[in-house]
């Protein structure tokens, strides 16, 4: 299947969301091991497993992660970038997401810290591609 750059850009962003929420279910899961509690949600943290808090972190940062790269996305769509490497930034985005999160939750720092990086250089890389784009 050969699919458009921009179609790829909004799949990765739709992509990119629900990565947010993939560490959830670990925490939840850690949630109903650690006991809990519906009427203070945040004070179980310091009783989740650590695998459990590590999958919070994960959770959040992807958050963070979200707001530069659905950006970086949105300029390469609505610029109208079309190369391979647009799409490129886009795919390897949504897997460094993926094992970033996996590698957060098994507590391996330089998987994890490398699949930041790479993910990091893929919204860069969108925005770089944006710029040139609407400067022709």
């Amino acid at each position: 299947m050969n699919l458009s750059v921009s179609l790829v850009l909004l799949y990765s962003i739709v992509g990119a969301v629900i990565l947010v929420y993939a560490p959830f279910l670990v925490v939840a899961w850690g949630r109903l091991q650690a006991g809990y509690d519906q009427s203070a949600p945040r004070a179980i943290f310091d009783k989740l497993p650590p695998y459990a808090q590590r999958a919070t972190w994960a959770h959040q940062n992807s958050f963070e992660a979200l707001i530069i790269y659905g950006l970086a996305a949105l300029m390469a769509y609505a610029t109208g970038v079309d190369s391979d490497w647009a799409k490129i930034a886009a795919i390897a985005f949504c897997i460094a997401r993926s094992f970033y999160s996996v590698f957060y939750i098994l507590n391996i720092p330089l998987g994890r810290s490398l699949m930041f990086a790479i993910g990091s250089l893929s919204g860069w890389t969108l925005f770089v591609l944006s710029i040139l784009q609407a400067s022709n």
